[in-house]
């Protein structure tokens, strides 16, 4: 059963950057598993931030974060990472890891099968 612990949000001002880290346990096909961030904002639903595949490290990324965020992967560690700049007040949300064993990046929650507990990212203006 793969495991996940999110770790680094925080609160950060406008124009800040924050880097969240995702360790993962239990890994067990890690060739054809794929990682993603999702967030949820309150009132808002979840939605996909960035996702990278173990394997060859291909990324996609949500039109809202292209160009700020960089996610990225330790495959030694089994450790993902969302590096987050020039943050904004929307980006303020409960930010989750997730892992899929599909080959391809999924945007979709219900493709990701595990999840961790979320971390708290808030922007100040």
């Amino acid at each position: 059963q793969v495991q996940l612990v999110e770790s680094g949000g925080g609160l950060v001002q406008a124009g800040g950057s924050l880097r969240l880290s995702c360790a993962a346990s239990g890994l067990t096909f890690s060739n054809f598993a794929t990682m993603g961030w999702f967030r949820q904002a309150p009132g808002k639903e979840r939605e996909f931030v960035a996702g990278i595949r173990w394997i060859g490290g291909s990324t996609l990324y949500a039109d809202s974060v292209k160009g700020r965020f960089t996610i990225s992967r330790d495959i030694a560690n089994n450790t993902v990472y969302l590096q987050m700049n020039s943050l904004k007040p929307e980006d303020t949300a409960v930010y989750y890891c997730a892992h899929t064993l599909r080959g391809v990046v999924p945007k979709a929650q219900r493709d990701f099968g595990s999840w961790g507990q979320g971390t708290q990212v808030t922007v100040s203006s």
